[in-house]
């Protein structure tokens, strides 16, 4: 980081890169080239962050305009979360803490000692009662076990009668990968039975997909362990602003990185043979 940059805030270099020097920018060009409303790149630009509904995507955006705007995408974002309060910071010790423990040693034993106490008298009442009462308690408890039983012999039976229902039912959901990075959650699941292309986020990365006549189905800014279920066909188009912040599976197998991280790549072909050349077409 530059001593220069040091003063300035995220919004501020945002702002500098945009409108200072001979290449100035329009921000409703680079609203369509991103895909991110203008009111939002005037918020960052501002540093009013609370107009963006989540922190994610505050994050999320700012990282892809960092890159857009030829700015360091990392220091971009740290300034951000410094300026949001997300960088927790070390409080310092407090000695009058231990001064005021050590000064009130009895009170806390009074209170030990009261504890103790009331746990003895508890346990003295409850064990007369059990003693006096233990017919019933014992009657209740052979009721109940018999109850239990009842419940588990009606599942067993209905599920017996439903497993042939329950094993075509299973078989119509597709495997789903051994991913890398544990799920956080799951995007497209309407196309979840049938996806034959997962797209999973390994970093921070916002995710367009569009249709043959360039409608956007899907648009997102993926954090780590979000999962995104392609549609069925041969008619999608994607755009990634972090390509190699991505892993996309192809039938259960992993696809080679469409680039490398913080670099933009649009115009992908989703599908098998586009992601993955030379493999062999699945036939259903």
């Amino acid at each position: 980081m530059s001593e220069n940059n040091k003063e300035l805030t995220a919004a501020q270099m945002l702002y500098e890169a945009r409108t200072v020097g001979r290449r100035k920018r329009e921000i409703a060009t680079i609203s369509k080239l991103l895909c991110i409303r203008e009111e939002y790149l005037v918020a960052l630009e501002k540093g009013k962050y609370e107009q963006i509904p989540e922190v994610v995507y505050v994050l999320g955006f700012a990282r892809n305009y960092a890159m857009e705007l030829g700015l360091d995408p990392d220091e971009i974002v740290a300034k951000i979360k410094q300026e949001m309060g997300l960088v927790e910071e070390c409080c310092p010790r407090d000695d009058s803490a231990d001064e005021i423990v050590e000064a009130k040693p009895a009170v806390s034993v009074a209170k030990k000692n009261k504890s103790a106490s009331n746990k003895n008298n508890f346990l003295s009442v409850a064990s007369k009662y059990v003693y006096k009462h233990w017919k019933w308690l014992v009657a209740g408890i052979v009721a109940l076990v018999i109850v239990i039983l009842g419940i588990v012999v009606i599942v067993n039976l209905g599920g017996e009668s439903n497993a042939a229902g329950d094993t075509e039912a299973v078989a119509t959901v597709v495997k789903e990968p051994e991913y890398k990075t544990e799920v956080r959650e799951r995007f497209g699941t309407e196309n979840r039975a049938n996806a034959r292309i997962i797209i999973q986020a390994a970093q921070e990365s916002w995710v367009k997909i569009e249709d043959a006549r360039g409608n956007t189905v899907f648009s997102r800014v993926l954090v780590p362990g979000d999962v995104y279920y392609m549609p069925e066909g041969d008619k999608y188009k994607g755009t990634f602003g972090n390509a190699g912040g991505v892993d996309i599976w192809v039938d259960g197998n992993l696809a080679p990185k469409l680039g490398v991280s913080h670099t933009r790549k649009s115009g992908v072909l989703m599908t098998p043979e586009g992601l993955m050349p030379g493999a062999e077409v699945v036939v259903e």
